[in-house]
């Protein structure tokens, strides 16, 4: 094909696509992927995602609907180049071979396609009463499965629509959600979505008809998906008599062993105010450093013994922490508790993943720039019951409160 639209690939500025918009409308209507479309067009496949679902209004930008066919045809019909997609020409000659009783194999090597696209081809499109299989019908039958843009499944189905936002509600995420669909409705595939539809509803125009609104019940509160980047470096700080974690037993790094927590801090407005945070490794169990008057070594030292102090000494048997000051007194803690401290390495905090993922989750409770005093301690107590009920996919979807409550019961 000799469709070429865009040689100069500079910024468009404020001149509107039209042309490319018809043209990759109508050759994804033909049969083309979305990537070859783009590719053809000579766009981004971003911008042809856009202009497949639309775009919602964001600062100064304006939203769009969806192209639609109204858009006038503007590529002349001409052979194909090669695509994942058989088309009809490709449906005749298979149709003539069968005739001619060559077998799956030998059209699909004329056709230089594997032979499981041609068996897939005849048991899919062919009469279904008949058997028989028949190109131009098959071609229409392909047609009417693939119209673009498609609706969402959740937007057509209102009882997995209340599901989905009823857990969103619950604070739930839409991977969880996912999972519990199958497990409440394991005999209704309507009723099953992966997670990525979810998120698609919430953050794409028209997508999936759930109120907008929900998009803040995710633990990132965006109605945008943002890139991941890399972290900020942070310096180390210097605490004395460090122990580092390489010198941490084995049985710490693969979990085997319950008992090993993970700490840290999340910070408040202005690093004034702060909440503690402990994650048992091995079951993902959360407890919550009460912290309202001051964060400095002594205070930090003594919540940690007081909430250490409230289990089985056979489920703290070590803490890991990164490099930060309010950690100074971690000799004075060893002593009272008898549970020995290692430091990460600087700029290191996969090295406490576990506490870094808990902490992403906690900030949907304490969101950046608030104050965190203002909390109580029954509060951090409600929100950390919360969150150790939550379903977790790496504990097989049982919750962190399943799991020690089976370490508690098996030590008994």
């Amino acid at each position: 094909m000799d469709f070429e639209v865009r040689r100069d690939r500079r910024p468009q500025g404020p001149r509107k696509l039209a042309r490319e918009r018809a043209a990759y409308l109508q050759l994804v209507n033909e049969g083309y992927s979305y990537k070859e479309a783009c590719q053809i067009v000579g766009v981004n496949p971003r911008t042809g995602k856009r202009w497949r679902n639309g775009r919602n209004p964001v600062g100064k930008h304006k939203g769009a609907p969806p192209i639609t066919a109204a858009e006038p045809p503007l590529l002349p019909s001409s052979p194909r180049p090669p695509s994942r997609y058989l088309h009809e020409e490709d449906r005749i000659v298979i149709a003539d071979r069968r005739r001619e009783g060559a077998s799956v194999r030998d059209i699909a090597r004329e056709l230089e396609r594997s032979p499981s696209t041609i068996s897939r081809e005849l048991r899919r499109n062919a009469h279904p009463a008949s058997g028989e299989y028949r190109p131009h019908a098959a071609q229409r039958r392909c047609d009417e499965r693939r119209p673009r843009p498609k609706a969402s499944k959740i937007a057509v189905n209102s009882e997995l629509r209340r599901f989905v936002q009823h857990h969103l509600d619950l604070c739930w995420s839409p991977e969880q959600i996912s999972n519990a669909l199958k497990k409440r409705f394991p005999d209704r595939p309507e009723m099953h979505v992966v997670h990525e539809t979810i998120y698609q509803a919430l953050y794409i125009q028209a997508r999936g008809g759930l109120r907008r609104e929900v998009a803040a019940a995710l633990r990132t509160g965006r109605a945008m998906r943002k890139p991941h980047r890399q972290a900020d470096r942070r310096r180390s700080r210097a605490v004395k008599d460090m122990v580092n974690i390489s010198q941490r037993p084995a049985e710490v790094a693969d979990r085997a062993v319950p008992g090993h927590w993970e700490g840290d801090l999340i910070i408040g407005k202005d690093g004034k105010s702060v909440i503690g945070t402990l994650v048992e490794r091995a079951t993902r169990y959360v407890m919550l450093l009460h912290l309202p008057a001051t964060h400095d070594a002594v205070s930090v030292r003594d919540a940690l013994v007081h909430t250490v102090g409230t289990l089985p000494a056979h489920l703290v048997m070590s803490l890991t922490w990164d490099q930060g000051s309010e950690m100074a007194a971690h000799r004075s803690f060893t002593i009272a508790t008898n549970i020995p401290v290692y430091f990460c390495d600087p700029a290191s905090p996969w090295q406490r993943g576990s506490n870094e993922n808990t902490n992403g989750l906690l900030r949907q409770y304490f969101p950046k720039g608030t104050d965190l005093s203002v909390h109580d301690r029954d509060r951090l107590e409600a929100v950390a019951a919360e969150l150790n009920s939550r379903p977790r996919k790496t504990l097989g979807w049982e919750t962190p409160a399943e799991r020690l409550a089976k370490l508690l019961t098996s030590s008994e």
